[in-house]
C-alpha cells in the first residue's frame, strides 16, 4: 500500500470508528425527529433540550477536530447551537438534507469562524520546523492495535497547525473539494492544495511512515 493510501486509509478508520450520532441519542426519547424539529421551530424547551442532548457529544468531537483544545471546541459548539436554534425555523429536511448533516455543517462553520476570529487559519508553519516522530516508530505495524493506531492518528491530526488541520479535515474527513475549501476558508485553491500536501507530509513524519 502506498504511503498516501496508508494515510487516507487511516483517516477513514477515524470516520468508521468515530461515535455515530445514534449512540448519543437517548433511547428513551419521547419525540420523533419530525416532532423534535417542529418543537424546536416552535421554541419548546423540551425539544431544544432533547436536540442538544442528542447531538452535543458527537458534535463536540467534530468541533475538536478543528479547534486547538477542548475549551475552544466547547465555545464553538455553544455558538453553533445558538445558531441552530435561531435558524431551525427555516430548516427544511428535503431541501437542507438530513438534520444531522445540517447540524454538522453549522458546527464546522462555527469552529472555522472561531479560528478566523483568532486569525489561526493563516498560520502555516513549515513542517520541517515542527516536531516529528522517532524514525524507528512504525504506526502501521501489525502489532499495533486498531485503537492505538486511531489514538496516534487523532493525536497527529491535532498536532497539525490550524490551517493544515482545517484543510485536512475538510478534504479528507468531510469530502469537500479544493474549490469548496477555498471558498470556506477564503483562500486560493492552490493554498488549499499546498496545505493538504504539507499536512500529509507532517502526518507521515509524525507517524513514522517511510515512503
Amino acid at each position: 500500500m502506498k504511503t498516501d493510501e496508508k494515510i487516507m486509509h487511516a483517516s477513514a478508520t477515524i470516520r468508521v470508528q468515530a461515535p455515530r450520532t445514534s449512540e448519543f441519542i437517548n433511547k428513551s426519547k419521547s419525540m420523533s425527529e419530525e416532532d423534535l424539529i417542529e418543537g424546536c421551530q416552535k421554541g419548546k424547551r423540551k425539544a431544544q433540550s432533547q436536540l442538544y442532548n442528542q447531538y452535543c457529544g458527537a458534535m463536540l468531537a467534530i468541533a475538536m477536530r478543528y479547534c486547538e483544545n477542548r475549551s475552544e471546541a466547547e465555545d464553538a459548539l455553544q455558538d453553533a447551537f445558538v445558531n441552530i436554534f435561531k435558524r431551525i425555523k427555516d430548516f427544511e429536511g428535503r431541501r437542507e438534507g438530513s438534520l444531522t448533516a445540517w447540524i454538522k455543517t453549522i458546527v464546522i462553520n462555527s469552529a472555522l469562524s472561531l479560528n478566523r476570529k483568532n486569525k489561526k487559519h493563516n498560520r502555516t508553519e513549515d513542517v520541517t520546523e515542527m516536531r516529528i516522530a522517532d524514525p524507528d516508530v512504525h504506526v502501521f505495524e501489525d502489532d499495533k492495535s486498531d485503537e492505538r493506531k486511531r489514538e496516534m492518528i487523532l493525536n497527529a491530526v491535532q498536532e497539525l497547525p490550524p490551517g493544515y488541520r482545517a484543510v485536512f479535515n475538510l478534504y479528507v474527513m468531510e469530502g469537500y473539494s479544493h474549490k469548496e475549501i477555498a471558498e470556506i476558508l477564503e483562500v486560493s485553491e492552490n493554498t488549499s492544495k499546498s496545505q493538504l500536501s504539507k499536512a500529509r507530509k507532517y502526518l507521515k513524519s509524525y507517524l513514522g511512515i517511510n515512503d
